[in-house]
């Protein structure tokens, strides 16, 4: 069975976010550690640290059925150094948060050129970035989100994920994030059988599937190679349903959180409904 959930709400508190995931029906989901928009936020306490595994074990989630997202104001790869060094110290303290909770990973979008320098200039300084994080904060894996190249994102292509990968000093500690709509958007068709299959070849041979930590499940608004981040529910979009039946019966991608970012949160049960009922039998 596929670990299927969505980006719950921590409103309230960190501890609310495994008992929204249960009632929605999910398996797994995604989180933010604390308010996505601001650049610091108070430690969390004692008090908050033990809600949360109390509702994690309460609501039969593991560290593996987790996916936290770090804030939408990072750029590792910033081409100005002391922006760069707020960005570091920030998404350090998201490592830290997420260890503080027992959370095992942590998933980042990976960094903006903003067209003041190249992409490899900016690609080689998020690696460095996240090699001294990493060497900072023990046992949270980075998990690379694959983006969809809005402006001068960075990311979008498997040969960018792949460059970083390669310049991670210890690579048990980096990881993947696949977003159907991200890949979609920047190019990767996913719509009919033979073009799903020679995607996944493509992943497997330039970034390898041992890498895959998690998916986000969207649905696309804008169509192939728009470059345009607009998630939409699943099979109201571009890519409709069959690309979400393939990946349901998908055994390289058990065991890891499939998380939904589509744009009405209050389907997102009827969602979770969907995809179950796309996974074959085995004779199917």
């Amino acid at each position: 069975m596929k670990r299927i959930g969505a980006h719950v709400s921590i409103a309230g508190g960190v501890a609310n976010a495994p008992m929204n995931a249960k009632a929605i029906g999910a398996r797994a989901f995604a989180m933010f550690t604390k308010n996505q928009r601001q650049w610091r936020a108070k430690p969390l306490t004692g008090h908050e640290i033990e809600a949360f595994r109390v509702a994690m074990e309460q609501g039969g989630f593991g560290a593996d059925d987790v996916l936290p997202h770090d804030s939408y104001l990072i750029n590792l790869g910033h081409p100005e150094a002391a922006a760069r060094q707020q960005s570091l110290e920030a998404f350090i303290d998201e490592l830290e948060r997420c260890r503080l909770l027992g959370l095992n990973r942590l998933n980042f979008h990976p960094g903006s050129h903003l067209r003041q320098i190249s992409p490899e200039a900016c690609l080689d300084a998020i690696a460095e970035s996240l090699n001294r994080a990493l060497e900072t904060v023990p046992g949270v894996t980075a998990v690379i989100e694959n983006t969809a190249g809005q402006g001068s994102n960075l990311g979008h292509t498997f040969e960018q994920i792949a460059y970083l990968i390669q310049r991670i000093e210890d690579k048990s500690r980096i990881g993947v994030c696949l977003d159907t709509c991200h890949a979609f958007v920047s190019g990767y068709e996913l719509r009919t059988r033979d073009s799903y299959e020679q995607t996944m070849a493509t992943f497997a041979a330039e970034v390898g599937f041992q890498y895959l930590k998690g998916m986000h499940l969207n649905d696309s608004k804008p169509g192939l190679g728009a470059r345009v981040d607009r998630h939409h529910s699943i099979g109201q979009g571009q890519l409709g349903v069959e690309p979400f039946r393939w990946i349901m019966n998908d055994s390289r991608l058990d065991g890891i959180p499939l998380v939904l970012e589509t744009i009405d949160e209050t389907i997102w049960p009827e969602e979770i409904r969907l995809l179950d009922s796309l996974v074959e039998s085995p004779a199917g």
